[in-house]
């Protein structure tokens, strides 16, 4: 007998890719989406690409709705995931694709998000290595309530957390800038994210610190065994709709080397599943990486300017999002943690 599972914000990008995964998954049946604005309407009207799932009718988003189903998935803007799961059950897995969950300190949600700090869950990043050498699926298995990263927060951490661990690099002075496609930032309308606005143009946006994923990166970073880091870190938009290309510059520790630096990551990477290290030379690809469940890295050793220079490549709404969720889901669940899941891209 599958699980039930029910999924909020089932009209959106995050939303739609969590069904895409979860119509083919064989454990997981989705039994009852919600919206908000488009509650009352078919699925497909908004979904068209989920034939499968073209039986379903898009219910509100309240917690009468979402209660009964061994399985919640939150698709929600941020603010709104922890109210309602407040008033849902403990016997149900309840899985934030939000911000709601993420942060640990209240002081750092108020700074940046503002409102209610609901409290952290279960980190969704199986593979964050941590400062002690486990993993951060250890925290999922059993778990009940589970916060999904945020997806420029994935790309970063992946391709920083191993060399920092490994004590190979600094953990002051980090440097991100990320490529990152508008599908990230949601369905709502936004004149930044017409097509006519994007196409043949880049820009970036949260600078200077602004951006509101820099407290969950410092997190993660300190938990893989930095002390008080610091990165300063810039998301541009660039005309794909979906992928991030994170390159991420940290200084080498004294005595590091280029070799120093590919053992650290094929240490922490080299029996997962979802996260693979390119071989030396390789750069990763945006396009390799489009609806799968994958991150990409490629290493590089800046010698002249001492600095360890990664590339860390996924789909936003697959292992940035909605495959983060199912992954960690499933170790949650007890079941195969690539259940569902795909480390084959779409091309061309």
């Amino acid at each position: 007998m599958p699980f039930s599972v029910a999924v909020a914000g089932a009209s959106g990008y995050a939303g739609g890719e969590l069904l895409r995964l979860l119509s083919a998954h064989p454990e997981l049946e989705v039994r009852t989406v919600t919206a908000h604005a488009n509650a009352g309407s078919p699925l497909i009207a908004h979904q068209p690409h989920l034939r499968s799932l073209a039986h379903l009718t898009l219910q509100e988003t309240t917690p009468e709705v979402l209660a009964g189903h061994d399985v919640v998935f939150l698709a929600l803007p941020h603010g709104r995931s922890g109210e309602i799961a407040a008033q849902l059950g403990d016997d149900a897995v309840v899985v934030d694709a939000g911000a709601d969950h993420r942060l640990e300190s209240a002081e750092d949600w108020a700074e940046y998000y503002g409102g209610e700090h609901h409290g952290a869950w279960a980190y969704g990043l199986p593979e964050l290595v941590l400062a002690d050498g486990s993993k951060q699926r250890e925290r999922l298995r059993g778990a009940k309530r589970i916060a999904v990263p945020g997806c420029n927060v994935t790309a970063i951490t992946l391709g920083l957390a191993p060399a920092i661990r490994a004590g190979v690099v600094e953990a002051q002075d980090l440097v991100s800038v990320l490529a990152v496609g508008p599908s990230g930032a949601g369905k709502t309308l936004r004149t930044d994210l017409l097509a006519s606005e994007l196409l043949g143009s880049a820009h970036a946006y949260g600078v200077g610190g602004a951006h509101r994923h820099n407290p969950e990166i410092r997190q993660n970073l300190a938990k893989a065994g930095a002390v008080d880091p610091t990165i300063a870190f810039t998301p541009v938009l660039v005309p794909m709709a979906r992928g991030i290309h994170a390159t991420n510059a940290a200084r080498l520790a004294p005595g590091a080397t280029a070799a120093d630096v590919r053992e650290a990551f094929e240490a922490a990477y080299g029996e997962e599943a979802f996260v693979h290290v390119l071989p030396a030379g390789a750069q990763p690809r945006t396009a390799d990486t489009v609806g799968a469940n994958t991150a990409l890295i490629g290493l590089a050793v800046d010698e002249r300017a001492g600095r360890a220079v990664t590339y860390s490549v996924l789909d936003n709404l697959v292992k940035g999002t909605a495959g983060a969720a199912v992954q960690s889901t499933n170790i949650a669940l007890g079941l195969a943690e690539g259940l569902g899941l795909s480390i084959d891209g779409v091309a061309p």
